[in-house]
């Protein structure tokens, strides 16, 4: 008789070889599409001959919570709009933490769990617990329904501190002597210091805290595999623990910060006072714009998360082919941290058809910034502020979108606000630059109809 081990292991092991593939595909906007198509089969996979593990029961029970989490995954991602998209990504990253937070607790109520395996199951709680609490202060910062700015109070992180010693003590205790009580103060106060641990990052900080959640989540699945000896889940929470560490370090170096800053710093809680602005902001209007444009040779277009409020990235769409029609050349430049997570902008343009040939990271295109004619800013504001060169100043060693080297700058903004950091941005009174104040889906529209007429 075949034993269902004989069965469940092979295909664990096929399905890992499919998640190495499918995050190899998701590397190249080319290929993402099918990687993320790929990595969804194996984990269905995956999921379904996890039935046939020996001694599995509760199977209607889990059924039913397949199709309620499937359903709501399948309905949130048809109905969810694409300037959305960071919201949902850190709330679905906060489930898989509590997830495996939740698969840490039933282990460590079984009173003949080893001590290996209770321990290995204490990390995937804490880990989990901060994962999901940190991830839903994101989702809430993000939409809005909480206080973008840094929340902070005197004596922070001493507090912070004592939380996670506290739950390092209960989880020693839990190895020990797993009881009810014990674990219900583990998980009360690894969730406590997932919430005081995100409070005091900014929206700024945003991009870089999605993807340490990220790695968080992943790394507490991988915890939860060993403990269950679970193929699948160890070799997929390790890669989505490694890519999520990388992506951090990267965002963060892309800010030159370092993580510890971006975790407790503060940065953003306090605006700068003053700085060395000479001049005014210069308005000018569409029209004038848009023979601005007709007239060049080169126009490279730098998106924040502006247009993806306004949700404008069809009209700059429409925006570069009219251009091109007249024989302008279109780039984009693309700040590894310009929206509300990893790639916001990438997946916002070229999801509205934009070549991903066109779109160029900062160090490519920072060069091409002298020889172009006009630099269109459609809703960014740190990264292209030049401040960031400026002794003193919060942004001081950001590396940004080197824009004020253009011929003429147009900044299309809704207003004369600062940026997520708080910091006024020296852009805006250059001499070669002007302000287009307006929405920026109605703003460029106006743009397109006004190039179609010259």
């Amino acid at each position: 008789m075949v034993d269902a081990l004989d069965i469940v292991d092979p295909v664990y092991i096929l399905t890992v070889l499919f998640f190495v593939l499918a995050l190899r595909w998701m590397s190249r906007p080319e290929t993402a599409r099918n990687g993320i198509i790929y990595a969804g089969a194996a984990m269905l996979v995956a999921t379904l001959i996890t039935f046939l593990t020996p001694g599995l029961g509760n199977f209607a029970l889990m059924g039913i919570a397949l199709a309620i989490g499937g359903g709501i995954g399948w309905y949130a991602a048809r109905k969810v709009a694409m300037t959305d998209m960071p919201q949902m990504v850190a709330i679905y990253n906060g489930m898989g933490g509590g997830a495996a937070g939740a698969v840490a607790a039933v282990e460590l109520l079984n009173p003949g769990l080893a001590i290996g395996s209770a321990s290995l199951s204490v990390v995937a709680g804490v880990i989990g617990a901060v994962s999901f609490a940190g991830s839903l202060i994101a989702f809430l910062k993000l939409q809005g329904w909480l206080r973008a700015k840094p929340i902070t109070f005197p004596g922070q992180q001493p507090v912070n501190l004592a939380v996670l010693g506290l739950a390092v003590v209960f989880g020693i205790l839990l190895v020990a002597h797993p009881v009810p009580f014990a674990l219900t103060l583990f998980f009360g106060l690894a969730l406590a210091f997932g919430f005081l641990m995100a409070m005091p990052i900014g929206g700024a900080d945003m991009p870089v805290v999605i993807s340490l959640f990220n790695a968080l989540t992943g790394i507490a699945v991988a915890m939860d595999g060993f403990a269950l000896t679970n193929y699948a889940m160890v070799v997929a929470g390790t890669l989505v623990g490694a890519a999520g560490s990388l992506l951090t370090i990267l965002m963060a170096r892309a800010m030159n910060r370092s993580i510890g800053n971006v975790l407790f710093g503060a940065f953003g809680a306090t605006e700068e006072v003053g700085g060395p602005m000479v001049g005014s902001m210069k308005p000018i209007e569409a029209e004038d714009v848009a023979v601005m444009m007709a007239y060049a040779q080169k126009v490279i277009i730098a998106p924040g998360y502006g247009m993806a409020v306004a949700q404008a990235q069809h009209k700059v769409k429409e925006l570069m082919d009219v251009l091109e029609s007249k024989g302008v050349q279109v780039k984009f430049a693309i700040h590894p941290v310009a929206g509300r997570m990893p790639g916001h902008m990438n997946v916002l343009l070229a999801e509205s058809g934009v070549p991903y040939d066109r779109l160029l990271d900062r160090d490519e295109v920072n060069p091409e910034f002298p020889s172009a004619d006009v630099v269109l800013v459609i809703g960014a504001n740190d990264v292209v502020n030049p401040a960031a060169r400026r002794a003193g100043s919060p942004l001081q060693g950001m590396p940004i979108l080197d824009v004020d080297g253009a011929k003429n700058v147009i900044v299309l903004k809704r207003g004369q606000g600062k940026g997520f950091a708080g910091v006024e941005n020296d852009l805006f009174y250059k001499d070669n630059a002007r302000m287009l104040y307006g929405d920026a889906q109605a703003t460029v529209g106006k743009l397109v109809q006004a190039l179609k007429k010259s």
